[in-house]
């Protein structure tokens, strides 16, 4: 989306060493920010292990007070770099102080393997407390009461889902499972991890906006830096003149990208961020009447227990698992390592000669993407479907189900040709696999041709503009600006969506041109 705003994109700053600027500017910004937020990443792991993972990242966005408006940067602490020793006192001052309100998303797990990771390290226990504190959750049930009155039922949202209702765009979640412990991290880690710290302030922003300044007082420090507080960052940070390594991040499947900058390029600090130290004249030594009241009404704290920090293990269900009807579990899985058989689209087996796939909850990212390249992806019927549903609705369809449970690998009533299991983590990587798997000829004819909201096929022929709006009347806002151009508009005759070809389209269609290889 086109931009005219000059506001200044957040800045990135990748911390490594303790010696180098970027460590001196970050220990500086933690004790003037009175506002953090707090995320960490690490290794994926399998469940019920005898340990909890290293942390290797740690993000914490800060925002800094100024006349008119905030300066905001992200610190990305890599902690397999930096000597944990160096950063102990002044990231438990920071989680512990009165002074600074800690923003975070579900984080008592973070903490918890932030706390271990430092133990294992030789640190000492300190990582134990966070006050005051305010979980993303619990700021978008107040503005979602707010909206929709006090007796409204409390909303369970993932961070990305929330992130549409408030900032209006989803967080890509592509990445979160990639592996954090392998260095040099690429841009688009970077600039995941960057932004899924800069988001938590940023909605605090709206709730501080819509909320707080309701009870007739205002976190000056943490004014929107965006007159308009319904425009989200795709639109703030859309169209920046980005002076730095320039730091791309996927939205709502690759259709639209939010630009950050990174300053960490050879050990430099930018003059422009060191000038926003500078000029900042908060401190968290001297709290406002403001700020104390926000913490006062809203705040929180999150605590550890000793049962907290004991990996949880479960020997009864792994000696459960251990063997089906007597078959041993893991000879049982190795016959679904490969694809067998033919599939049942198949015309020899019955099949109608389209390949058909069902992907369950933990692959629904693919599916979407499966329909970008044209392909049939169901999703199931319900949001918690019962192993038996699903393979019903498979074989009834005649359609592949596409999974990463194991679990459902071991029904005996399955047929070898009726499921697959997804070895990729990722959904370019996953797509990537199921179209060699499955030997799938995929075309650029086919790219974008079925809705990626219902699985559905567009009609044969495109609409006029005013078609457009007398089908989207009550139903679907076209935008303003898409009036004057001679554009197609395309409907999906089970939804009703309208799509058109514009600037979305276009990166799209470039995306799986470039995953599948097919300008090759």
């Amino acid at each position: 989306m086109d931009s005219q705003s000059q506001k200044k994109p957040f800045k990135v700053h990748l911390v490594s060493s303790t010696d180098s600027p970027e460590f001196t500017l970050f220990t500086r910004s933690l004790t003037q920010s009175p506002i953090v937020g707090l995320d960490a990443e690490w290794k994926p792991v399998r469940t019920h292990q005898s340990s909890f993972p290293d942390v290797s990242l740690l993000q914490i966005a800060c925002q800094l007070g100024g006349d008119s408006e905030p300066d905001s940067a992200v610190f990305l602490l890599d902690l397999l770099s930096i000597p944990l020793s160096s950063l102990w006192e002044p990231l438990r001052e920071m989680l512990e102080s009165p002074e600074t309100l800690k923003l975070g998303f579900r984080f008592k797990q973070d903490l918890i393997y932030l706390s271990s990771t430092f133990c294992s390290h030789g640190c000492k226990p300190g990582f134990d407390k966070v006050e005051p504190y305010l979980d993303i959750t619990s700021l978008y049930n107040l503005l979602y009461h707010k909206k929709h009155g006090r007796n409204a039922p409390k909303q369970t949202k993932s961070l990305s889902n929330i992130c549409v209702e408030v900032l209006g765009f989803p967080l890509s979640k592509e990445l979160q499972c990639s592996d954090w412990s392998c260095r040099p991290l690429t841009e688009e880690q970077i600039t995941y991890a960057a932004m899924d710290a800069h988001c938590l302030v940023e909605i605090f922003n709206v709730f501080n906006s819509k909320v707080a300044n309701t009870g007739d007082f205002l976190l000056e420090t943490t004014k929107l830096s965006n007159a308009n507080p319904n425009v989200g960052l795709k639109e703030l940070f859309a169209k920046h003149d980005l002076n730095d390594n320039v730091l791309g991040m996927q939205f709502c499947e690759a259709l639209s990208i939010v630009q950050a900058t990174t300053s960490s390029d050879a050990g430099r600090v930018t003059p422009s961020a060191e000038r926003t130290i500078q000029k900042s004249p908060c401190s968290v030594n001297a709290p406002s009447d403001v700020f104390l009241k926000v913490v006062q009404k809203y705040g929180d704290k999150i605590l550890l227990k000793e049962s907290d920090k004991r990996p949880k293990t479960s020997k009864k269900k792994a000696k459960k698992r251990s063997s089906t009807n007597g078959i041993n579990n893991v000879n049982h899985l190795e016959k679904f390592d490969e694809w067998q058989g033919i599939p049942p689209w198949d015309p020899s087996v019955g099949g109608d000669g389209y390949p058909k796939f069902l992907c369950d909850v933990m692959v629904e990212g693919l599916a979407k993407h499966l329909r970008c390249v044209g392909m049939d992806a169901a999703i199931p019927y319900s949001k918690k479907p019962e192993p038996r549903e699903l393979i019903e609705q498979a074989r009834r369809e005649q359609r592949v189900l596409l999974t990463r449970d194991a679990k459902l690998l071991r029904y005996e009533y399955l047929i070898t040709n009726q499921i697959y299991k997804v070895k990729s983590l990722l959904k370019n990587e996953q797509l990537v696999e199921v179209i060699e798997a499955f030997q799938l000829k995929i075309s650029e004819d086919q790219l974008m041709s079925r809705c990626t909201k219902c699985n559905g096929r567009f009609i044969q022929k495109p609409l006029s503009t005013e078609e457009a709006i007398e089908a989207a009347k009550g139903f679907q806002k076209i935008p303003n600006c898409l009036f004057n151009k001679n554009i197609e508009f395309w409907q999906c005759m089970d939804c009703h969506q309208l799509y058109w070809e514009g600037t979305q389209y276009h990166n799209a269609i470039q995306k799986f041109i470039d995953v599948c290889k097919l300008s090759d």
